[in-house]
């Protein structure tokens, strides 16, 4: 019965396409309106709303926006809600239908505080009613807004994009290269395995591993390694004498492979082949429908949008009072950048030559992949360490996710060699476990969230967009295929 009715809706909405904004607007706001987002199939019928969007040329930043003004509507509205009935939340209908379901969100809201307005938009048992319970116990209206209107800026993409690009991709006549989805499916469950392989190798470092206590006792027998061993532990009262073996084996580890990978890659021939069949798969790739996403994916990664999320992050942490972690992470994006343009100049490895204008740069290593990487892993690390050691492995994954589409943007855009991404990683995992490793030493107080990191996000975020937009005609320029 609903896929009959997704169908017919589809099928109006093909005939009339002038209402597809509303339409989007009108699912967000349901979708993520109070107990109706539990009982209305919101996602399902956003899925097919933004397919039309795609099939009917409607602009990708047109659908983002009426999604996410109906998302904030709809949550806003929530929320007065949640005022009105303050104290009648399991009383009064329909919500006295649905007691388990407030009740859960009120565990949840008072576990994670103003967090869960923006974690709540995208876990699905208690997201209709986050906003809900927040108005309920008295949220301060504008701090409510700043959370609100920041996490519709994420959640519209991730709801959105799915549905608009397979709407684009039936309008179109996509042809993938030879052996796509072997590749495609092979890369996913390597790059899977991978993944998992290295978080049960960080977090089987801990303090309970059998290789921490026992390298703790062999360091204890000579005196100038124990003082390195007390010099590097955790200074806070709850987390005192930890010692950071898993940050400072990542550094180890990166670097070594680094060295070697710099090796085959640069002093080698090696690697040559592999890199040209590469590059020629991406090559049978290309197709304009997805050159727009890959250059915008690929402008995020640009230094003055990475520059400006860690210049955010510096001055919010030291509005705070936490100067160590501002003054470590302004080191990391320091000798990061020092690291890759001094490489790239040694080196001089030449790039590719399939667009019509490459960066001026050596190509080893990418810079973009190590901008990147050095972000969202620092970001990952100092959030994975404010919580518990069981669920650290969770902030890893998710936070470091974003690494992904940029590195593979400059594969398919033809601007780097396959070598010169890993080679981006390697460097940046190595920085990145040097200053977590570093940073114990000063990690006395716990980095809680308040609302100026919101704030910074949300700046980042417009930035980010103006930057986009500003450099998006000479980016389209640059990056057009040779022929």
């Amino acid at each position: 019965m609903s896929s009959a009715w997704l169908n017919d809706l589809s099928a109006w909405l093909s005939l009339h396409p002038g209402w597809l904004a509303l339409a989007l607007f009108g699912t967000a706001f349901i979708e993520s309106l109070a107990i109706a987002g539990i009982v209305v199939p919101g996602v399902a019928i956003l899925f097919a709303v933004a397919v039309m969007a795609g099939e009917t040329g409607m602009p990708l930043p047109e659908a983002l926006l009426w999604a996410g003004l109906g998302a904030i509507a709809g949550d806003t509205v929530s929320f007065g809600l949640g005022r009105v009935l303050e104290g009648r939340l399991t009383t009064a209908w329909p919500l006295s239908r649905y007691p388990k379901i407030v009740s859960t969100g009120e565990r949840f809201f008072n576990r994670h505080g103003g967090k869960s307005v923006i974690i709540g938009r995208f876990v699905g048992p208690v997201r209709p009613v986050i906003p809900l319970v927040a108005g309920a116990l008295m949220m301060p209206w504008r701090r409510f807004l700043v959370f609100n209107i920041g996490s519709a800026f994420a959640w519209a993409p991730v709801y959105i994009f799915p549905g608009f690009l397979v709407g684009s991709a039936l309008a179109s006549e996509i042809r993938p290269p030879a052996h796509f989805y072997a590749v495609i499916g092979v890369s996913l469950a390597a790059l899977t395995v991978v993944y998992f392989v290295l978080l049960r190798f960080q977090l089987g470092l801990g303090e309970s591993s059998r290789f921490y206590r026992g390298l703790k006792r062999w360091m204890e027998q000579y005196e100038a390694m124990n003082r390195f061993w007390r010099l590097y532990t955790n200074q806070r009262p709850a987390r005192e004498g930890e010692f950071p073996l898993a940050s400072f084996m990542l550094a180890l580890g990166a670097s070594a492979l680094f060295l070697i990978w710099g090796q085959l890659a640069t002093a080698t021939n090696l690697l040559d082949g592999f890199d040209q069949s590469v590059l020629q798969w991406f090559e049978q790739l290309r197709q304009p429908l997805l050159d727009g996403p890959f250059i915008a994916v690929t402008l995020i990664g640009d230094p003055p949008v990475l520059m400006a999320a860690g210049a955010l992050a510096c001055a919010t942490l030291l509005l705070r009072g936490y100067y160590a972690a501002a003054i470590h992470i302004l080191i990391a994006i320091v000798v990061t950048a020092i690291l890759v343009w001094g490489l790239k100049t040694l080196l001089g490895v030449p790039r590719p030559t399939e667009v019509m204008g490459p960066p001026d740069s050596g190509a080893f290593p990418s810079g973009h992949t190590a901008g990147i990487t050095l972000l969202v892993t620092l970001l990952a690390s100092f959030v994975a360490s404010e919580s518990r050691h069981r669920k650290r492995w969770q902030y890893y994954v998710l936070l470091s996710l974003p690494l992904v589409p940029v590195a593979l943007s400059r594969l398919y855009l033809g601007v780097h060699w396959f070598t010169d991404v890993i080679g981006g990683l390697l460097l940046a995992l190595t920085v990145t476990g040097a200053i977590r490793a570093s940073y114990s030493r000063y990690d006395k107080v716990p980095l809680a969230p308040d609302i100026t990191v919101v704030a910074a996000t949300v700046i980042w975020l417009v930035f980010a967009v103006g930057y986009i937009m500003m450099s998006w005609e000479q980016a389209v320029l640059n990056f057009r295929p040779v022929s």
